[in-house]
């Protein structure tokens, strides 16, 4: 029971600031934080995401070119273009670390007011991080793991932040509703999401991207949206009037 409940908070802890501060403020800057806030955000992603951190940067970048180039032969992430989902996230980690280590020219609309803390981002990136992160989790699992089934969970623990883009990356290009004809195969994968915080709402996000809500039905319910009013609300955000 530990470690299911373990693995649950994990999986929540993890696509909240995945969601929150790399998609909706990296990304599409909804709102805005001070850069003190900022850095608190880069640590806290750090710490939710561990062996499977993702740079804010470089998911901001690389996003900004999924929905320019949306299920074209120049997508990040395609299922139109990309033969199994294996070959996707393959396809995508390579241009994703290519964007975090500058091995790329990179269009400079791709990149502006995208947050940066390449030192940072280094370190959380590089290997002794993972690792520490992986032997945190493998002590954890050695000491409350009572059933051997319980060990099926933690390839998925130790590669988080991939699995949650691949439900979306993938699955959200495959199966679901529509309520906006866009020009790309993006589809919401929940009527209510209960799994992925607002995440699967994708069709509803490709049409109308400088939304913070991604809900637009009454029942599509964004638990990172009400997060968000929140925290703005706190004031340890500030949401753009403009795109509520």
């Amino acid at each position: 029971m530990i470690i299911i409940l373990f693995f649950i908070f994990s999986w929540y802890f993890s696509l909240f600031f995945q969601t929150f501060f790399l998609h909706r403020y990296a990304a599409h800057k909804t709102f805005s934080m001070s850069r003190t806030t900022e850095k608190v955000f880069f640590i806290l992603t750090w710490i939710g995401q561990g062996s499977s951190y993702l740079s804010p940067y470089a998911y901001g970048v690389l996003h900004r070119m999924h929905h320019a180039y949306a299920d074209t032969e120049h997508d990040p992430h395609s299922p139109i273009y990309d033969k199994n989902l294996f070959y996707m996230m393959f396809r995508t980690k390579k241009i994703f670390t290519d964007i975090l280590y500058s091995r790329t020219p990179v269009e400079a609309r791709f990149t502006r007011g995208v947050p940066e803390w390449k030192k940072f981002d280094l370190f959380a990136s590089s290997w002794p991080s993972r690792l520490m992160w992986g032997v945190i989790y493998l002590i954890i699992y050695l000491l409350f793991a009572d059933n051997i089934w319980l060990w099926l969970l933690f390839p998925i623990q130790c590669l988080m932040a991939p699995v949650h883009g691949v439900i979306i990356n993938w699955f959200a290009h495959k199966y679901g509703y529509r309520n906006f004809e866009v020009s790309d195969t993006s589809k919401n994968l929940l009527p209510v999401d209960f799994l992925m915080m607002g995440e699967s709402y994708h069709n509803n996000h490709h049409s109308q991207g400088h939304k913070p809500n991604f809900g637009v039905k009454w029942w599509e319910i964004d638990p990172t949206f009400i997060i968000i009013k929140m925290l703005d609300r706190l004031k340890i955000i500030k949401l753009r009037k403009s795109a509520i």
